[in-house]
């Protein structure tokens, strides 16, 4: 199975079962609240996301490969563990690099909203999103 299949199986069942092998060891990963390098990290902010937020979902729209960079299109939702439980989405894209072995190098995630419009939805959220 190559990288991209890999990728795109990770996306349909994040946040269980993901296949850190396809990490290097000291992987970089940003996105607009966290910032570290290492998959142990990485690991731990998967675990995390797993574990507080409830039916996290990772929806893929695209991904594309030019060489050592792979870009992916989603969107991230989840059900926040409020009392009126405000359904979050954040569209975005990551942009991966490959190392000379094949393994991602770095994972760089931008959202298409801010942060503050993402607190906001946890504040007021969308009718339908409350169902």
């Amino acid at each position: 199975m190559d990288i991209i299949q890999i990728l795109q199986e990770d996306y349909k069942k994040f946040p269980v079962e993901q296949t850190y092998s396809i990490y290097a060891e000291d992987v970089f990963f940003k996105d607009p609240l966290n910032q570290f390098r290492g998959i142990k990290r990485y690991q731990e902010m998967i675990a995390f996301i797993n574990r507080w937020f409830i039916e996290p979902k990772l929806d893929l729209h695209d991904i594309r490969r030019s060489g050592d960079a792979i870009e992916t299109r989603w969107t991230l939702s989840w059900t926040t563990p409020l009392p009126w439980k405000p359904r979050i989405a954040i569209p975005g894209w990551s942009e991966l690099r490959l190392n000379s072995d094949g393994l991602i190098a770095s994972h760089i995630d931008y959202w298409n909203c801010s942060r503050l419009d993402v607190f906001k939805q946890n504040l007021f959220p969308k009718a339908e999103a409350r169902n």
